[in-house]
């Protein structure tokens, strides 16, 4: 054993803040697999994690579940100041993506026409190529029918990218509009924040709202977002 090894604790929060993407338990565990089977369990992690998370209450920078995984992330009350250290243009997408996104997130699993169904219009290949590439959306299986078309859900990435623990924490569709009656300030209130993968020209001409309104939150701007600590490594 090593002379002045650090804490389990310690561990955990280097780990999680070299980590270029957000980390799950059973990763976690992984970094205790040599000190003996059983010596460090799921539980023993979710008590450092929830530790760690207090120990961060104060600070600018805070530990956050989201998509089942953990991670460190600029508070977003510190947004408007981190901000300022970058000019990075923010993410902008079309409302049909958004539209599309949405309806997943709220009926998967759900095929392309079933989509189409509800949008009144068709739903393009480059919306779903993009929300492929940025890895919202994955495809789950196909519709034992004609055709078997692709059955779509949305992803890990998804829950990570929004701040959500689980689709669980997502606005019920009670508390948002009927998802049948998309209107146009639908999504007027989402900002984007990832760098995003280049918009395809036939999208570009919508205007250019942002994904907030399907009632999620993500972690503060693009800015912050690059400030987040595992993104500093």
């Amino acid at each position: 054993m090593l002379l002045n090894q650090p804490s389990r604790k310690a561990i955990v929060e280097a780990a999680i803040m070299a980590a270029d993407a957000p980390v799950g338990i059973e990763r976690l565990l992984l970094l205790f697999a040599e000190d003996g089977e059983g010596a460090t369990t799921r539980e023993d992690i979710k008590n450092l994690l929830v530790e760690l998370a207090s120990d961060y209450a104060d600070r600018g920078i805070e530990l956050r579940e989201a998509g089942g995984a953990w991670r460190f992330q600029t508070r977003a009350e510190c947004a408007p100041w981190v901000n300022r250290l970058w000019e990075e243009r923010k993410p902008r997408y079309s409302r049909a993506l958004l539209e599309t996104l949405a309806i997943i997130a709220y009926r998967q699993p759900i095929t392309r026409a079933e989509i189409e169904d509800i949008r009144g219009v068709a739903v393009s290949t480059s919306i779903v190529k993009t929300l492929h590439e940025r890895e919202w959306v994955k495809i789950v299986g196909h519709r034992d029918v004609p055709g078997r078309p692709a059955i779509f859900a949305t992803t890990r990435e998804f829950l990570a990218y929004f701040n959500l623990t689980s689709l669980s924490d997502m606005p019920t569709l009670a508390e948002l509009r009927d998802i049948d009656e998309l209107n146009t300030d639908l999504f007027a209130d989402f900002e984007a924040q990832a760098r995003a993968a280049e918009t395809p020209a036939e999208e570009v001409h919508d205007a250019h709202p942002s994904p907030a309104a399907i009632g999620l939150t993500p972690p503060a701007t693009a800015a912050a977002r690059a400030a987040d600590v595992g993104e500093s490594h």
